[in-house]
């Protein structure tokens, strides 16, 4: 039997009656309930710092993943290590959107709320729309975490959630019950609270269970004790689910099976896909991959994972400070390696200097920018867009530098692949700006066929490439390429190429020190030639319909401003959408596209930079649309903006 029910996410889904599902392992039956089908969910889960939000997350992503659903996700952390338990700076959260079909956005608000004390359901109700699901950890609203939060009554008592479906649940008393037989502390039985959550989650959304239960084996199996006191209160939060009067009612999503092309996927996140990309890259170009870095917040993963690579020749510095990253980085590069720096905006102002002296040396070196709320320490777990003209004109002289922006946290795979193609080419550093949104994120990823990667390698030097009217055949180290510009690269010990190195500038050709001015010219006017002429493809329009009003992106505005595109479209709207890439050199076509439509609308997480440099090239009046909040733009925010400007 079929009937049309109202669903979490305000739409009218299937449901099938009477459809009864099989027992999961420690169940003792199953009990027959409604089961509805819905095409996407959006999930968060939400407690103090402690709670281990971040991990439930994680492990519901994974299961959906391996499940077949397409994904996207916005982890939301604190900065701190460990603020003041209990308190609004200390909320952790982790929201997962889901679907039956393409999506591509964390979305914008939860049909699921998952709250395990008072301050994470004062943090985030304000999110959650009228008739959404709210599942309150009851133990925790007592009088003393209430008063953290300025509240001296509970919102479970005083009718101000009547507007939403809440399941008052008391998570620590059940998980405590649950682990009895461990005989565990009280303090460590409760630490197992977001498991019970997880695993009611698991049974409401028909997740998978086999994996969560293998990983928490594998996480502590040097604690067996603790490992099985975790699956058991994991078991003990689905059979929760499956008993309980509170949960009538569960939700399927199917796989997204038309959504993606055919192939092998795994869940990944921005950086995970960057380091993947990096240590593809070296593989590509035949060349060691050499990390110059220092620990910074959101680009310290990219250490953790590649450090992890040995086998693959990745060899990873931690240094004592930004300065010594990239000091050790640029000297890998003189030596022959594929050299990579990571950091974020307030190392970018530390690595200036040693930048401009890559520039100077024009030798390939990545500097990837994982950019985060600034100025100074500013906001390190939050996200922005903010470090773009930083990257452009953040040195001393004319140092020009290529600079890209990935769009997605998969996309972040083929960016850095693509940065380490112009950084080897044309023998320059090269900015990738990825951000923390795209960083932390996670989306389904196609794992690419090997053979199917760009062929990366470039020549070494090994033989004098000039005969002077003598005869005597020497090495000039700024001798170019007549189409890239590039100079050669000479291995030190190569014999016979022995040249001079440092930041003074050099004579063309031979590399001498040279404080001539029309020489001094001359080489600043090649290497802005040199990044001028990098080849890069033309911007690509989604324009079906012939729109007046274009909407340009760059970086991980991508997903938000696609939804948006599509919410216009499907209202009767017409919109054109192009997203950047390459925001140094810009496209070859980006003048003639801007030219073709009325009005060009920007949106930006920063205050109009992508905008100031259009308006400064092109002439056209490019309308910025801003946020600087530390979180990603929402869909239905942007298509309201852009709505707006259609019609004005």
């Amino acid at each position: 039997m079929t009937s049309q029910v109202s669903s979490p996410a305000g739409q009218a889904d299937e449901t099938v009656v009477g459809e009864q599902r099989a027992p999961r392992p420690g169940n003792t039956g199953a009990t027959e309930k409604e089961i509805h089908k819905l095409d996407r969910v959006i999930i968060r889960f939400a407690g103090d710092s402690g709670d281990g939000m971040q991990l439930t997350g994680d492990r519901f992503t994974s299961e959906t993943a391996s499940f077949g659903n397409d994904l996207s996700t916005l982890p939301n952390f604190p900065a701190e290590i460990r603020a003041p338990a209990g308190t609004l700076p200390g909320v952790s959260s982790f929201q997962l959107h889901f679907a039956d079909h393409d999506i591509l956005t964390p979305g914008d608000a939860p049909n699921v709320l998952v709250a395990m004390n008072p301050a994470a359901l004062k943090a985030n109700i304000a999110d959650v729309p009228r008739g959404a699901e709210v599942i309150v950890n009851t133990d925790e609203f007592t009088k003393r975490p209430m008063a953290k939060v300025g509240w001296t009554t509970s919102p479970l008592e005083d009718g101000s959630l009547e507007a939403y479906n809440v399941h008052r649940v008391p998570l620590t008393t059940l998980t405590i019950e649950a682990l009895k037989e461990f005989g565990l502390p009280r303090k460590e039985a409760e630490r197992s609270k977001n498991m019970f959550a997880l695993g009611l989650l698991s049974w409401m959304y028909h997740r998978p269970t086999e994996g969560t239960e293998a990983f928490l084996r594998r996480k502590f199996a040097r604690k067996p004790q603790i490992a099985e006191a975790n699956v058991a209160a994991f078991r003990a939060g689905w059979n929760f689910g499956e008993t309980t009067e509170d949960f009538a009612v569960s939700y399927e999503v199917a796989p997204a099976s038309k959504a993606f092309p055919t192939g092998t996927y795994r869940n990944i996140s921005g950086n995970l896909a960057l380091s993947y990309g990096l240590i593809a890259a070296s593989r590509q170009a035949d060349l060691p991959l050499y990390l110059g870095s220092y620990p910074i917040t959101p680009a310290s993963d990219i250490l953790h994972e590649l450090s992890r690579h040995k086998n693959f020749g990745v060899r990873t510095f931690q240094a004592e400070d930004e300065i010594a990253g990239i000091g050790a980085a640029l000297g890998a590069a003189f030596g022959g390696s594929l050299a990579v720096t990571t950091t974020s905006g307030p190392g970018v102002a530390l690595k200036s200097e040693t930048i401009g002296l890559a520039v100077s040396l024009e030798l390939p070196l990545l500097v990837v920018d994982i950019q985060r709320g600034g100025p100074s320490t500013g906001l390190p777990t939050k996200t922005e867009q903010a470090d773009l003209l930083q990257a452009m004109f953040g040195r001393n002289g004319e140092a020009p530098v290529p600079v890209l922006a990935p769009m997605t946290p998969a996309d972040c795979f083929d960016a850095a692949l693509d940065a380490a193609r112009i950084a080897l080419t044309y023998r320059t550093p090269v900015f990738l700006l990825s951000d923390g949104y795209l960083a932390n994120g996670s989306e389904p990823w196609r794992i690419p066929e090997t053979d199917l990667l760009p062929d990366l390698r470039v020549p070494f030097t090994t033989a004098p490439n000039q005969t002077l009217a003598d005869g005597t055949e020497v090495f000039w180290p700024y001798l170019r390429d007549p189409q890239t510009l590039a100079r050669p690269w000479a291995v030190p010990g190569t014999p016979g190429l022995e040249h001079r190195i440092g930041g003074i500038e050099k004579q063309d050709g031979t590399g001498n020190i040279s404080y001539d001015p029309a020489n001094h010219e001359f080489m600043v006017r090649t290497r802005q030639a040199k990044i001028d002429g990098i080849e890069v493809p033309d911007l690509a329009v989604d324009d079906p319909a012939g729109a007046r009003t274009l909407v340009l992106g760059w970086g991980s505005t991508y997903g938000p401003i696609t939804a948006a595109v599509r919410r216009l479209r499907a209202a009767g709207d017409t919109i054109a959408q192009a997203h950047l890439r390459h925001l140094n050199p810009f496209p070859k076509n980006l003048g003639e596209v801007l030219g073709r439509y009325d009005k060009v609308v920007v949106p930006e997480m920063n205050l109009g930079q992508l905008a100031l440099l259009l308006r400064a090239k092109y002439l056209v009046d490019a309308r910025s649309y801003n946020q600087v909040n530390g979180m990603p733009f929402k869909a239905e925010q942007l298509a309201t903006a852009l709505k707006e400007a259609i019609d004005g």
